[in-house]
């Protein structure tokens, strides 16, 4: 299967070591039994940690990382018959999350990791919930819980969830205070298959009005989002939602090449609303790719299951994502379904005929949905 269109409806403290330029010169895949599988003897897989990179090199199944200028290299050792991951001497938390992520980012068979650690930081993960003792008494931790911990995506997670003010809106629904919204980076993830890095950045309109009208006049964006209007006319469209608290203009990066624009909302104000029973914390989304040579299976398998991991980890609150893409958006529809959402209903916005899609979190997290889907 080939994808070729979407549009609009269509303590503990990490700190690392910010690699300047870095860019990926070998391969790494993971074989059925976990281990790694190196297409030249060192390869290096980069995570990030509130926006910067730390490189993990693998050689044969030993890791080694420097999470900060004035650290010692940590090693990590690599099992891949008991799936376990064993610290070495200089180890400690600083370096667990980039470990972990480069064997996790690699194998979407790999459900969970045994872990060998020190007694205080086995200690912290458990109080923390980040890992559990299992049946068979090993500290673990699961795919499910690691790619819902926040400090390796979120450029400036929140410390804790935005304290709830329920208020009443002009539409008379009730619905928390949303919090400020955020600018610059928000999100960042290494994409393995394509090795390079997908970000989401929020929108500028002085700098960016110009290729978002060039994008609103693609024939297969104004298809859909029929808004193949003038630049003032999208400047001012831009502005009211910059004013809208309830939705954030986003674009979409790789390697900081935009390629994409997204609106991201709290459904419980949007006009999805009435048609379905919104939680306080349901998120949602209108798309469109702009840029031709970004379109396809490869990019689409990194950019979309990655905009619903960064509304699931932006508030932990979040339980469900939904979508109302006109009802003959046949390529989204198909391709949201795939990653696990569902098709609640058809029905009636004044400009279009829509169907309601919805994913939760539980979905989206036990299946793995981070990972490509085979053909």
């Amino acid at each position: 299967m080939k994808f070729t269109e979407l549009n609009h409806d269509g303590g503990h403290t990490l700190s690392v070591n910010v690699i300047h330029n870095w860019e990926p010169t070998m391969s790494i895949s993971c074989t059925p039994d976990h281990s790694i599988e190196h297409s030249s003897q060192i390869s290096t897989y980069t995570s990030y940690y509130h926006g910067h990179p730390v490189a993990v090199s693998h050689q044969d199944d030993i890791l080694t990382l420097k999470p900060t200028p004035a650290s010692k290299q940590q090693t990590w050792s690599w099992n891949p018959q008991t799936s376990t991951l064993i610290a070495g001497e200089e180890a400690n938390y600083d370096g667990l999350l980039p470990a972990l992520e480069s064997l996790f980012g690699l194998a979407s068979s790999l459900n969970s990791i045994s872990l060998t650690l020190s007694s205080s930081l086995q200690s912290f993960l458990l109080q923390s919930g980040i890992a559990y003792i299992s049946s068979t008494g090993n500290t673990v931790i699961s795919q499910d819980i690691f790619w819902q911990l926040s400090d390796l995506w979120l450029t400036s997670p929140n410390p804790a969830p935005y304290p709830q003010k329920l208020i009443m809106n002009d539409s008379q629904r009730c619905h928390p205070v949303r919090p400020a919204k955020k600018t610059g980076t928000l999100y960042r993830r290494f994409i393995p298959w394509l090795e390079k890095t997908l970000s989401f950045k929020t929108l500028d309109i002085e700098k960016d009005l110009e290729r978002f009208h060039r994008w609103m006049h693609h024939p297969r964006v104004s298809e859909f989002w029929q808004q193949a209007d003038s630049q003032e006319e999208l400047e001012e469209y831009l502005k009211k939602l910059k004013q809208d608290a309830h939705c954030q203009t986003l674009l979409g990066c790789f390697d900081d090449i935009p390629f994409a624009y997204f609106e991201v909302y709290w459904a419980k104000e949007d006009r999805i609303a009435p048609f379905y029973t919104a939680d306080n914390y349901d998120r949602g989304w209108h798309l469109l790719v702009g840029e031709e040579d970004y379109r396809g299976r490869p990019w689409f398998s990194a950019w979309f299951p990655s905009l619903q991991h960064y509304l699931f980890l932006d508030d932990p609150r979040t339980q469900r994502i939904v979508s109302e893409p006109r009802h003959d958006n046949i390529r989204l529809i198909h391709h949201a379904q795939r990653l696990g959402f569902s098709t609640l209903r058809t029905f009636d916005f004044p400009h279009k005929r829509a169907q309601l899609l919805m994913l939760s979190r539980e979905d989206f997290f036990l299946n793995n949905r981070l990972h490509p889907l085979a053909e």
